[in-house]
Order: C-alpha cells, then structure tokens, then sequence
C-alpha cells in the first residue's frame, strides 16, 4: 500500500494499476547496468563520432547567447555587448546559464586548443553530455519493460547517430541538446512511474512538473511539455477514478506554472515584455490546416515513410493490449505527441534539416527502440525473425534516404560562426581601420560572430536584439524600420544583401539617398555601405574598396570555417586574435593580406 499525493494511503486508487502490473515490469536479473553502461558508451561514441564531421561548424545565431554570456559573466548584465540596453535577444535562459556556468570555470571563451577556440569546443561537449544523458535516460526506462534493456539503448544510440537531423543541431552550439535531454528524462521518469504503479505519487508529478519548466525555459515551446502528466493521467484511467486524479495534475502543473509566472514577471520587469524579443522579431502565429498537416508531413517523410508505417504498425500492437508496456509506451507517445504537434505550429525554419524537431527524433526512438526489442523478446521464433528483418530494411531504407542532405550539410552547413567572425566582424573592423575611424557603428542581420568580434556598437537588422526593429519586422513596416535606422541609429556602417536588403528596403537606391557610398557591392547590387559624412579621409576610399574587391568573400558560405583562435572585440585581419591596429593619422594604411 502506498500513499498518495494526497497524504494517506487509499488502496481503491491503486487496485487498476496492479492490475495492470505484470513481473516483466520490474527490472530483470539480466538487465546489468554494465551492458547498459556499454551501450550507452558505445552510442555516445558513435553520436560524437558523427557529431565531429561537421568539424568546427557551429551556427552563428548560437554566437548571439555566447556574447549575452560574456557580458553577464564580466557583470554587465544581459546585454549584447558593453554599452548596449538590456534586451532578451536569446530565448534560452537554461542553456545560457550553462555557458555561464562554463566561462566562469575557465572553460569557455577563454582560450584555443590547438587552434580550436573553447567557443566551439565547450557548446559541443555539451551536446555530447547531453547525448550521453539521453541514453542514459532511455536506459533507465527500458530496464523496467524488458529483459536486454541494453538492446534498447543500443538501437537508440544508432539511430540517434544515424539521424544527421539530430546531429546536426546537437552539435550546432544551440540549446537542442538541452531540450532533447529534458524531454528524454521527462518520458523516463513517465514510463518507471507507469511501470512501478506510482504514477500518482508525488515525485512523478513535481518532477514532470519541474522538468516541463527547465525545458520551456530551454525553448519557448518547451512549455508544450507542461501537459505531458496530466495527459497521461487522463489516458491511463479509467473515467470513474478521473476525480481521484485531478490533485497529482494540479501538483504537476503549479510546479510548472508558480515558478514559470515568476521568471515572467521578472522579464516583464527587466525587459518589458512577457515574450523574448525574438519571438517578436519571428512574429510566430497560428498555422493554417493545411500549412500544419504539410509541415508534419515533411518532416515524416524525412525520416523516411518505410521507418513511420513499421514502428507505427509495432505501436499499435502494443497500444492493442493491456500491461505495463502499453502504459509505457503511452508515457512516451504523449510528450512525442506534443512535441510534434509543437513542431508543426512553429514557422518554417530557414536553417534547415528540422531544427525544431531534436525532442522529436528523441522520443520517437525511445519508442522505436522499445517497442522492436519488446516485440522480438515475447514474439513466438518465427515473429522474432520476421520482427527483426522489417525493422531492419525499414530503417535502412531511412537512413540510406538521409544520405543526400547529410552530405549536403556537412560540405555546406547552415550559417557557420566562424564565417561570420570573418566576414563581418574582422572585417568591418578592418574597414574602420583603413578609412582611419576609431568610434563607429555597424547594422547588418548576421550578429553572433559580429558580436564576438567586432570593436563597433552593432545593431540588428534582423531585430532580435534590436526591439523597435523586432515591432517593425512583425508589422511589416518597412517605413517605420527605415525611419528608425536613417533617423535614430544612423550606423556608421551598413551592410545588406539578399534577402535583408529587400525585405527591409535597405536596396542601392535608397543606402544612396541616405548619403551612404558603398565599399563592396554584390551582384545583386547592395553590399557593405559606409556613411560619407562619417569617413574624415575620403580620399581612402577608393584604396578601402580595391582591397574589398579582392579580400572581402562576396558569399557568406566562401569564407573561413575555423575562427582562428581566441575571439575578442577588435580582431585584425590577420586572424592571429590580436586586436586591430591603431588607425594611421597619414592615412599609409598598407596592409595586403587577404581576410
């Protein structure tokens, strides 16, 4: 007997659930941890292994948090850089106070290994961590559903490396890895609690409570994972006890919600909004059906139709009976579910290979991966074999699917930090240099290597750190946004292509009439722009721009993939981390390396 949230013991609360207790949901002799902690070991290995073919890549929004916990950890708040206003231009706090955590212990942003700054190479540890942490979690959970959990692990570890999706974003330097391992412990301590009877204990419910917490205040729509208990709850009784449940949902759910409403009127108070800034900058609403459907179906399809239409025909077998596995696999299919359904509400994300579907990919394995050892362990021989080869070509088939944009991304990742550092912040420095400036300002939509990077005040023209920009992308205010840069900001610098340079009217013409000349231009005609009024020396001008013509990569994706070592404000062009050398007052600036 034992007691519920409640307090005293109530023995008719429990009597479903023992029912539903079977011997094989209590670990077996044979489920050692040692073969668990191998094949935890083993898939770590082969998830870092395929982690480490994307080299030094990591993403440049990543580098946004990195500079908020610079400054936060050097005492100057959540800023972008010193002298900036507090703006949440990150909408991860866990995953920013682990990089605080890091550059306090020395272990970040202080210094290169073998010419690898700890900018890469901490966010990535941890995305290995969290690997490894996710597997232990489904270890944890298969050890009370079936005999060989190491099996499930295993499986788990390999279609977690298989998954180039998964990889890619774990490794990105964002807070997926972070995410992912939440989700992943909140359906272990899901399925032990289905499968010991405690469901309605206290511990299950704070603890999924507190874990939805941690992970909305990983990623805003983490916050969809505050339903997983009191779903489940619904789902695994029967309609005549649903009363009994309604105070270990309310326990769950004020564990989510008390702390959560105070972390939200400490934004309000600090930043003055109850929603980060880039949530105003994406200007994030409802999806239509069809656009809902449509994005869900993609991403199915990438994981390839054979791999969905098997592991759903396994599930159904099970979800078919009653025992302790179809609770379990219910605690897993739940905040799948969920997920899912959050994935499909979110915008089409332009960085490519599904980077809001980490937690996605996590819980389907979970449940792959235990429902196909299950099947073989209590199929008859014939069912065994039959089980084993339809998993096999299924998944073969899937990730032999995944072979193109795996290696698509890896010759060409989204975005690369280090691209940046070197496109932009050297390089506007560099500019600086040559036209003889010592205090300039610089707007562009590329922030995190700039940030690290450059000497300038730096504006966001993609909004996520500027707000009056982030309100004027939202309504779609072209006019409003260009007032606000040509007649607040007024940037010693500009630089736009593309997309930007379109979608914000920030075109040739216009930069003209603002009395802008340019630098650099592309073939789309917008480039890197320099305030005339600004330059003391116009007679360098043209000096500063031969030497862009042939320095300066006109693509993002032609420049360097490795930053070069220690990343400071002021980085010459020399790349050697040193900072920028003062501007020559005679105006013989004579450099001729290539950036």
């Amino acid at each position: 007997m034992t007691r519920t949230a409640t307090g005293p013991p109530v023995r008719a609360e429990r009597t479903e659930t023992e029912r539903n207790r079977a011997p094989q949901a209590v670990a077996r002799p044979g489920a050692r941890w040692w073969a668990d902690g191998a094949a935890v070991a083993v898939g770590t290995a082969l998830i870092g292994w395929e982690g480490s073919r994307l080299g030094q890549w990591v993403v440049d929004d990543a580098a946004i948090t990195f500079a908020y916990a610079r400054s936060i950890d050097e005492g100057l708040g959540p800023v972008q850089q010193p002298g900036s206003p507090p703006v949440e231009g990150y909408s991860n706090p866990t995953w920013l106070a682990l990089l605080v955590i890091g550059r306090r212990l020395g272990l970040f942003d202080h210094r290169a290994m073998l010419g690898v700054p700890d900018l890469v190479l901490y966010p990535k540890l941890l995305g290995l961590l969290c690997s490894a942490g996710i597997l232990v979690a489904i270890a944890s959970a298969a050890r009370r559903l079936v005999t060989f959990s190491w099996v499930v692990t295993a499986l788990s570890g390999v279609l977690l490396a298989a998954n180039i999706s998964f990889v890619a974003w774990v490794f990105s330097g964002l807070e997926n890895p972070l995410y992912a391992l939440l989700a992943a412990v909140l359906a272990s301590v899901l399925v032990r609690a289905c499968a010991t009877g405690t469901l309605l204990d206290r511990g299950p419910a704070v603890s999924a409570g507190l874990l939805a917490l941690a992970a909305a205040l990983t990623r805003p729509d983490g916050a969809v994972l505050a339903g997983a208990y009191p779903l489940l709850l619904l789902l695994s009784v029967r309609r005549a006890n649903l009363t009994s449940r309604m105070r270990p949902a309310a326990l769950s759910i004020a564990a989510f919600t008390v702390p959560y409403a105070a972390f939200l009127v400490w934004r309000y108070t600090l930043f003055g909004r109850l929603v980060p800034n880039t949530a105003v900058a994406k200007a994030q609403k409802l999806p239509e059906p069809a656009v809902f459907a449509k994005t869900i179906g993609e991403l199915l399809t990438f994981a390839g139709w054979s791999a969905v239409l098997a592991a759903l025909a396994g599930i159904a077998m099970f979800l078919a009976r009653r025992g302790p596995l179809r609770a379990a696999l219910a605690a897993v299919l739940v905040p799948l579910s969920l997920t899912l359904g959050a994935f499909g509400v979110l915008q089409r994300d332009w960085m490519g290979l599904y980077r809001f579907a980490t937690p996605v990919w996590v819980l389907a394995t979970m449940a792959v991966a235990l429902t196909v050892t299950a099947l073989v362990e209590r199929g008859t021989p014939r069912g065994r074999v039959l089980t084993a080869v339809a998993a096999s070509v299924a998944l073969l088939l899937s990730w032999v699917g995944q072979w193109q944009p795996a290696a698509a991304f890896r010759a060409r990742p989204t975005l690369p930090m280090c691209n940046i550092v070197n496109r932009d912040g050297v390089i506007f420095n560099e500019y600086a240099d040559r036209l003889g400036m010592r205090n300039a300002s610089l707007l562009l939509p590329s922030l995190g290597g700039t940030l690290l990077t450059s000497r300038h005040r730096v504006y966001d023209l993609a909004g996520l750190t500027e707000p009056r920009i982030a309100e004027a992308l939202a309504a779609q205010d072209t006019q409003e946004l260009q007032s606000y840069v040509f007649g607040e900001l007024r940037p010693t610098f500009i630089h736009a292509v593309g997309y930007w340079a379109r979608s914000t009217g920030m075109t040739a013409p216009r930069l003209t009439a603002e009395g802008y000349v340019p630098l650099m231009r592309t073939n789309e005609g917008t480039g890197d722009w320099v305030l005339a009024d600004a330059v003391d020396h116009p007679e360098r001008l043209k000096s500063v721009r031969a030497w862009a013509d042939h320095a300066v990569p006109k693509d993002y994706e032609s420049g360097h993939h490795s930053c070069g070592g220690v990343l400071r404000p002021g980085r010459s062009a020399a790349h050697d981390g040193s900072p920028s050398p003062s501007p020559d007052p005679d105006g013989d600036h004579d450099h001729d390396h290539d950036a």
